[in-house]
């Protein structure tokens, strides 16, 4: 829309303004005619949305399950949990990293307390 002059786009969003119902028009009213942009590009899927290493959570939930051991046991609880770990990590939430950090402190936990083999 940059190539237009701003006439122009003042033309086009009153037309696509007269085209909205009532209920549409009320709310533009609501946040300011002003304020609005017919215009502005959508906002990204939450499927699209990436961690750290830049991977989706299919991805992570993917790659997580083919690096298992075939014969290691697998349910649709397990596989419901490993998505869900993989969403709250891309997501960031504060809940899932703490799960995170306890099963790293865990499993160096038990690592320290097995028995030294000479």
């Amino acid at each position: 829309m940059s190539k237009l002059s701003r006439e122009e786009v003042e033309r086009r969003k009153k037309a696509i303004f007269d085209t909205l119902s009532k209920r549409g028009k009320k709310y533009i009213e609501r946040i300011g005619y002003d304020k609005w942009d017919p215009f502005e590009e959508p906002k990204d899927p939450i499927d699209i949305r990436r961690d750290t290493t830049k991977r989706t959570t299919q991805q992570l939930v993917r790659e997580f399950l083919q690096s298992r051991p075939l014969d290691a046991p697998y349910s649709n609880a397990y596989g419901q949990a490993v998505m869900e770990m993989a969403i709250g990590i891309v997501n960031d939430d504060e809940r899932y990293q703490a799960m995170l950090d306890f099963a790293e402190w865990y499993l160096a936990l038990l690592k320290r307390s097995q028995p030294q083999t000479s």
